[in-house]
C-alpha cells in the first residue's frame, strides 16, 4: 500500500522525478492581439514538465508526475510527454476537473504588448495533495524536483510541497526551482508567496533562483545577500541573466566560510526567450546526476539554456553529450568567446567564436 492507502506496486528508480502541473499551451499563427489571431497551434508546457522532457531527451531515466483531466487535453499531454521518453505511468486523471490550458501572443514576453490567458483555476493539478497523488512514486528518483509554482495553486497543493521538501532520512535529493509566480500568489488565498517559496527553498537540498525574483520577493540584492538569507541548501544556484550564474556549495563553517563558484552566461544570438530557466536547470540536474565538478554543471546549464533560447518554443532539442561535455571542458578564454546560434545543437559543429551582445534576461510569465 502506498502512503494515501492506494495499492501500488514498487516504482522503478528514475534518474529524476519532477511534479507538477503541465498544460497545454496554445501558440497564436500570427503575430497581433488575441483578439486578432485567427488560429494557434497546440503545444505543451510546465516547469516541470519541461525540465523532465529536456532530461530524458538528454538520455535520462526521467519520471514526471502529475494530474490532468480525464479529457482531451489530458489525454495529449500525457501522450506528448510520454514522447520524449518521459514515464508518466504515475500520473492521475482526474474525472471532475478539467486540465489546465493557456494562451498567448506571439510577441516577446518583454514587452507591454505579451498577452496570456490562463485557464488553470480549479484544475486537475491543483488537486494534488498527500492524499490524491502516490507519494512512493514521487519519491522514487535519485532527484525529486519541484518548483515554486505548484504551491501556489491550492492549499492542498502547497501541504504536499511542504511534505517533500520536509527533511527526513532517506529521501531523495530535493531540487526547488523557486519560480515566483506573482500573479498565482495574488489570487492564491492560502499564503503570502514569498514567506512560503522562503520558507520550501529552506527545505531543499539544491535551490535554483534568479536574482531578478529574489529582489522582486525577498527584496534580496546579489547573490550574496540570497546566500545569507538561504543558508540551508548543500547548493545554491543564483541566475543572474546574462550575466552567468553564481553558485554557493558546501555546509558553511563556523567561519561562514562557502565555496562559491561562478561562470559567466554565453552570447547568444536569441531567437525567443522562453524556456531558458527550465532548461538551465535540467542542464545542471543532468550534470549533478555525472557528479561533475560545480563549474561544469554550472556550464552545462548555460548550454542547456541556449539550446532553448535559439528556438522558438520551450523545448529544445539538446546538445550530443560529447559536444556539451567538449564545449563544458573549453579554458576560460574559450568559453568567454563562444557565440551560438539557431541549429548549433543539430549540426554537432563547433561553434563560431565571435564575441557579441549576451542573451537577454530571461522573462517568465507572471
Amino acid at each position: 500500500m502506498t502512503a494515501n492507502g492506494r495499492t501500488s506496486t514498487a516504482p522503478d528508480v528514475a534518474d529524476v522525478v519532477a511534479l507538477g502541473e503541465s498544460m497545454v499551451t496554445f501558440l497564436p499563427s500570427r503575430p497581433g492581439r488575441l483578439a486578432d489571431v485567427p488560429s494557434f497551434d497546440r503545444a505543451i508546457g510546465g516547469a516541470e514538465s519541461n525540465v523532465a522532457c529536456v532530461l530524458a531527451a538528454a538520455g535520462h531515466s526521467v519520471r514526471w508526475v502529475g494530474r490532468v483531466g480525464a479529457d482531451g487535453f489530458g489525454d495529449h499531454l500525457v501522450e506528448a510527454i510520454g514522447g520524449y521518453g518521459v514515464d508518466v505511468r504515475a500520473v492521475r486523471r482526474d474525472p471532475a476537473r478539467p486540465t489546465g490550458i493557456y494562451f498567448r501572443t506571439a510577441g516577446d514576453r518583454a514587452t507591454d504588448a505579451h498577452e496570456v490567458a490562463y485557464y488553470r483555476a480549479g484544475s486537475a493539478a491543483s488537486a494534488m495533495s498527500v492524499g490524491t497523488m502516490d507519494l512512493d512514486a514521487i519519491r522514487s528518483g535519485r532527484i525529486l524536483h519541484l518548483s515554486g509554482i505548484t504551491p501556489a495553486l491550492s492549499a492542498d497543493c502547497l501541504g504536499l510541497t511542504r511534505e517533500l521538501t520536509a527533511r527526513r532520512p532517506g529521501r531523495p535529493l530535493v531540487s526547488f526551482d523557486v519560480n515566483h509566480r506573482p500573479g498565482l500568489w495574488r489570487d492564491a488565498g492560502h499564503g503570502h508567496g514569498p514567506e512560503v517559496l522562503l520558507e520550501l527553498a529552506r527545505g531543499a537540498d539544491l535551490v535554483f533562483v534568479g536574482d531578478d525574483e529574489a529582489r522582486d520577493a525577498w527584496g534580496l540584492d546579489g547573490p550574496e545577500a540570497v546566500r545569507a538569507a538561504l543558508p540551508e541548501p548543500e547548493l545554491l544556484v543564483v541566475k543572474q541573466g546574462a550575466t552567468g550564474a553564481t553558485a554557493f556549495h558546501g555546509v558553511p563553517g563556523p567561519s561562514g566560510a562557502d565555496q562559491v563558484t561562478s561562470v559567466p552566461a554565453l552570447h547568444v544570438d536569441v531567437v525567443a526567450a522562453v524556456g531558458a530557466g527550465d532548461a538551465f536547470a535540467a542542464g545542471f540536474l543532468s550534470a549533478t546526476l555525472r557528479d561533475l565538478p560545480v563549474r561544469d554543471r554550472l556550464r552545462h546549464g548555460h548550454l542547456m539554456a541556449a539550446a532553448a533560447l535559439t528556438v522558438p518554443g520551450d523545448l529544445a532539442t539538446p546538445p550530443a553529450r560529447d559536444h556539451a561535455d567538449r564545449l563544458a571542458a573549453l579554458d576560460d578564454t574559450a568559453w568567454g568567446r563562444l557565440r551560438l546560434g539557431p541549429g548549433w545543437t543539430q549540426d554537432g559543429e563547433r561553434p563560431g567564436d565571435r564575441t557579441g551582445e549576451g542573451a537577454d534576461e530571461e522573462v517568465r510569465t507572471p
